[in-house]
């Protein structure tokens, strides 16, 4: 027999079984009475003995009225529902896994009356905790006629015998004779079910049904999270793609007639930028991760100035870059100063004379703080305000928004990106990084920066491929 279940609020409140605190109780309780009971049997009962058992059980009775107080009853089932919730999510952090999926089961199957607990998707259970354990693995196809219909129709489903559940026929004999299946929703499809099998029917009470349904949209919502989460991180890997894409053509080309000019005057001048040339935009193409260590960002700056620099010469262009070592392991999104370094040589660059360009990264307590500043033409007061606005007028507004918007993305809404500027004296970027002084220690992540032989000799296979493409570019541009 199974009932349909209408998708009503979660009002009705949760209970949990029992309670260490009222056990002690009640164990104490009991021993001092049945030493009450001894002391009064005894024909010579001593009287410290008698006095100590009265006043150990009187205590415990008043201890056990207290504890079953409705407020304190409901304040400790409160607080062991908010627990389990919170052991939930934490183990649910990177989704509905197979890992996660069973540490939620083992989690809940203490909690209520079911003699067993199943997680599944579509099509597998993702985890199993209870009766029959071992029959139940991870990654098995599912096999009951119910979990189907409750897939289907979306509807929960509380299943009072074993026919109804549609277990195979051998396992009819077994321990389960009822179950309520709940449909997990992810928007406006069901991506799997929860499901509590129990030793008879009369095990599913209201509060059965409610911790079951609440639970269900527990797992939901923390479902619809998580994709919400992984779709913000695709969106920010797409942003990031198509910043590679749109290397400025005229940077591109520019770059190329300069290292053609070289191949006349200085030759030896020529290859080093080629190579270096085959290193930044290899660089770029590869910097697809979600984050760098700000050494490689840093690398890729000095790598894009000196291409700059060879086409303007010393005279009107310099870089100085300063950076602590310890924060050179932190991990920022690529692309983060290179593109401001860009827009001050674009937009920055006086007439006449040398335009400076500083970077710095420095610790702030537990912020850092990274400034890129120049000594540059400067901007008014109005363009300075609408920097970050994609229609500026500059041009700027692009890259600048990029930046602040993959800033807030990786740091946190507390991330600051804040521009200053007086015309005729220059411009300064101040990028605030909350917390990351405290990121001292590289992950495995980081410490790949120092490569074995064999994947250094395959970077070394990929630039010289590189540099043979560009060398026959350039050749076509020097004819």
């Amino acid at each position: 027999m199974a009932t349909h279940e209408p998708q009503s609020a979660w009002t009705r409140g949760m209970g949990i079984p029992k309670f260490n605190q009222e056990m002690l109780a009640v164990t104490i309780a009991a021993i001092a009475a049945i030493t009450l009971v001894w002391a009064f049997l005894m024909p010579e009962a001593p009287v410290p003995v008698l006095g100590a058992a009265g006043v150990v059980f009187t205590v415990s009775v008043v201890v056990i009225r207290l504890m079953m107080d409705p407020d304190s009853v409901r304040a400790l089932q409160s607080d062991a529902m908010l627990q389990l919730a919170s052991s939930m999510i934490d183990s649910m952090g990177e989704g509905l896994t197979e890992k996660a999926a069973r540490e939620v089961c083992e989690l809940l199957l203490p909690n209520t009356s079911a003699v067993a607990v199943a997680i599944t998707d579509c099509e597998f259970v993702l985890g199993y905790a209870g009766y029959r354990e071992a029959d139940n693995p991870a990654g098995i196809r599912i096999r009951t006629s119910a979990t189907q219909q409750a897939l289907k129709e979306g509807e929960t489903l509380v299943l009072l015998a074993p026919e109804a559940i549609g277990l195979p026929e051998p396992e009819r004999e077994g321990r389960i004779k009822a179950a309520i299946v709940e449909p997990l929703w992810v928007g406006d499809r069901v991506e799997g079910t929860l499901k509590f099998y129990y030793r008879n029917a009369n095990k599913i009470t209201e509060t059965q049904r409610s911790i079951a349904h609440g639970f269900a949209q527990l797992l939901s919502t923390q479902m619809a999270a998580v994709e919400m989460e992984t779709q913000r991180k695709l969106a920010t890997a797409m942003e990031l793609k198509m910043l590679q894409t749109q290397i400025n053509p005229h940077f591109l080309f520019n770059t190329i007639n300069t290292i053609a000019s070289f191949i006349r005057t200085d030759p030896m001048k020529a290859r080093e930028l080629l190579r270096e040339f085959a290193k930044f935009y290899r660089r770029t193409l590869e910097d697809s991760t979600e984050r760098i260590t700000l050494a490689r960002e840093l690398e890729q700056v000095e790598r894009y100035f000196n291409f700059e620099l060879a086409r303007f010469g010393d005279e009107r262009l310099a870089l100085r870059l300063a950076a602590a070592p310890d924060l050179k392991i932190m991990m920022v999104p690529p692309f983060l100063v290179q593109p401001l370094v860009e827009n001050a040589i674009k937009h920055a660059m006086p007439s006449e004379g040398q335009l400076v360009i500083t970077v710095e990264a420095f610790a702030d307590g537990d912020d850092v703080v990274i400034v890129v500043g120049d000594n540059g033409v400067g901007m008014n007061a109005e363009t300075c305000a609408n920097i970050t606005q994609v229609e500026s007028s500059t041009g700027l507004g692009i890259a600048v928004k990029n930046v602040h918007d993959r800033m807030i993305g990786f740091f946190g809404p507390d991330a600051q990106m804040v521009y200053t500027s007086e015309l005729g004296v220059g411009t300064q970027v101040t990028l605030r990084c909350p917390g990351c002084a405290k990121e001292t220690v590289p992950t495995p992540e980081e410490s790949c920066e120092a490569a074995p032989e064999d994947e250094a000799a395959r970077a070394a296979a990929r630039n010289e491929a590189t540099v043979a493409e560009l060398t026959e570019l350039v050749a076509q541009v020097a004819e």
